[in-house]
């Protein structure tokens, strides 16, 4: 068995892994447990259920990650440059886990929350919260954009919320196909959506 001062670390590492290289309904808690190398008994000490390590799991991996989108975002970085760098990232990072694992795993929120989105609504929840963070940031990239007249938008967060929905999108259908170069022209794609030039050459 593992050390138990990092018990609880292990299983939320394990969990996230697992659910997005696979499913949430396929792994069950003894995999889990078993993945990590902790006992069962420990598991429940940490979590109630499954359902509620998935949430912390999700929850820790998006907490990992923020501080790249807050250097993505920064807004020290011209507005057009904040988009092409999160597509750049998108991408990047997908390709990474393709070359890990042998396939295209999508984003873990849109997996996760399209699974259980009628079967638990803490995940929803969840899946929806992060959905809203990243729209965010994409927000504060398009009201600078639309400032500084680079874009000719209405409303940076109906749009925000419009391209995020096409990069979901995109990332569905490269999951689909197993195709991880679905998402390399992503930064065309959303700047011809936005009306403006591309930033990188």
């Amino acid at each position: 068995m593992g050390r138990t001062s990092d018990a609880k670390e292990r299983l939320l590492c394990v969990a996230f892994d697992l659910i997005w290289t696979s499913s949430y309904g396929s792994v069950s808690v003894d995999t889990i447990c078993e993945r990590a190398r902790v006992n069962k008994g420990s598991f429940y000490h940490f979590f109630p259920s499954k359902s509620d390590l998935a949430v912390a799991a999700y929850e820790e991996f998006w907490q990992q990650k923020r501080p790249l989108y807050d250097r993505v975002f920064s807004p020290q970085v011209p507005p057009l440059e904040r988009i092409a760098q999160w597509c750049e990232l998108i991408y990047t990072g997908q390709k990474e886990r393709a070359d890990q694992c042998g396939r295209v795993l999508g984003c873990p929120y849109a997996c996760l929350g399209a699974e259980m989105s009628t079967q638990d609504e803490k995940v929803r929840l969840k899946a929806e919260e992060v959905f809203a963070r990243s729209c965010k940031y994409l927000e504060s990239a398009l009201a600078d954009a639309k400032r500084e007249k680079l874009v000719d938008i209405k409303d940076p967060k109906a749009t925000a919320e419009t391209i995020y929905a096409v990069v979901m999108g995109l990332l569905l259908q490269a999951k689909v196909r197993n195709e991880v170069e679905v998402l390399h022209d992503l930064e065309p794609t959303v700047m011809r959506l936005l009306g403006a030039k591309t930033v990188t050459t």
